[in-house]
């Protein structure tokens, strides 16, 4: 799901910043009957900003990922050279979600139970964030990196060898173990072997015991 443009409004961002406090407080989510009380205002008030629950929702989880979406085109778009454009890409925003988690453990924990209720209406921004890492994907292969491998391929091994950095629910379970600089050892790594052909690890006819 792409964030999109909208004319500014005050009242709007408001009514997303309080519903995300009440959240927070409550631990719970959040209906628009619940944020019209707590700002004193009337549900059709409410309706002129969000259709329904789910909208209030939506804004909610696009407030969470605007920063990300900026993250990721301003490092497709830089003249990094592609190795550092991979480790930005996903350093940037590891560091930028355990500041959440260092600020508040609680509502960081919170967010994810609830995006995970609700996968689907998150679903569309993880597609985007795929979406511009099969552009990074692109860009490494037109350097001859990842050679025969289909972008896809690509795009599945990449995302099962970086999934500690980039999903809030697993940095919620490991963030103690995490850095920087494993996930810049990882990205050598990607860089040093990942190409597409027959594997030496998997070249036996069966698993084998020890």
């Amino acid at each position: 799901m792409r964030v999109t443009e909208r004319p500014n409004d005050t009242e709007r961002e408001s009514l997303i910043t309080l519903a995300m406090q009440i959240a927070e407080r409550r631990g719970e989510d959040v209906s628009l009957a619940l944020l019209a009380s707590e700002h004193g205002i009337t549900r059709t008030q409410v309706l002129r900003h969000f259709a329904d629950d789910d909208a209030l929702f939506d804004a909610v989880v696009e407030r969470w990922y605007a920063p990300d979406i900026v993250i990721m085109e301003e490092v497709i778009a830089s003249k990094l050279p592609i190795r550092r454009k991979f480790y930005e890409f996903f350093a940037r925003r590891f560091v930028r979600e355990r500041a959440l988690y260092q600020k508040d453990p609680q509502a960081f924990a919170l967010y994810c139970e609830l995006g995970a209720a609700r996968f689907e209406q998150v679903r569309g921004y993880i597609d985007l964030a795929d979406h511009y890492l099969s552009e990074l994907i692109a860009q490494a292969q037109d350097e001859g990196h990842f050679p025969d491998l289909s972008i896809n391929r690509a795009l599945t091994l990449i995302n099962q060898m970086v999934i500690c950095y980039t999903s809030p629910q697993v940095m919620l379970m490991l963030q103690e173990r995490l850095a920087e600089d494993k996930l810049a050892a990882i990205i050598d790594t990607m860089f040093a072997g990942l190409k597409a052909g027959e594997s030496e690890a998997a070249g036996v006819t069966g698993l084998r015991l020890a």
